[in-house]
């Protein structure tokens, strides 16, 4: 059986400022960080369909420290997706709407998640990346 995570987030900022955060490789690297120390993860994203990358942080005893993926779409300014594969392999899609007021909803899903455990733990580690996100973005 495979789970799902579907969540929202709202933002106050432009639909093509979000969009170059989650597109553009150092702009990901300030938010997309280690759990446990908040380093940000070296990478070499690309928003290019079929564009191998990788996200790298400190290894640790259970795991190499690397993130594995292909970008699977690319719909500037509104949809983005890619493979996710960190032990297991996942598809994360994210929808990027205008809400008008200068906000922007920023809906994201992952699927392929093996079990509740896994879900959890990508439902914690997106809020915590998205919350630092936000922050970014408010620089």
């Amino acid at each position: 059986m495979s789970l799902t995570l579907s969540t929202d987030f709202q933002f106050t900022t432009s639909i093509e400022k979000l969009w170059s955060a989650l597109t553009d490789s150092s702009k990901l690297a300030k938010w997309v960080a280690n759990i446990h120390t908040g380093e940000g993860m070296e990478n070499n994203f690309k928003p290019v369909v079929g564009h191998r990358f990788q996200f790298r942080t400190q290894p640790t005893e259970y795991w190499n420290g690397i993130i594995e993926g292909e970008v699977l779409v690319v719909e500037e300014p509104s949809r983005l997706s890619y493979t996710w594969a960190s032990g297991e392999k996942h598809t994360v899609t994210w929808t990027l709407q205008e809400l008008g007021d200068g906000k922007v909803n920023l809906h994201l899903e992952q699927t392929g998640i093996s079990n509740a455990q896994a879900l959890g733990g990508a439902k914690y580690g997106w809020g915590k990346w998205c919350g630092e996100l936000e922050k970014m973005l408010g620089q």
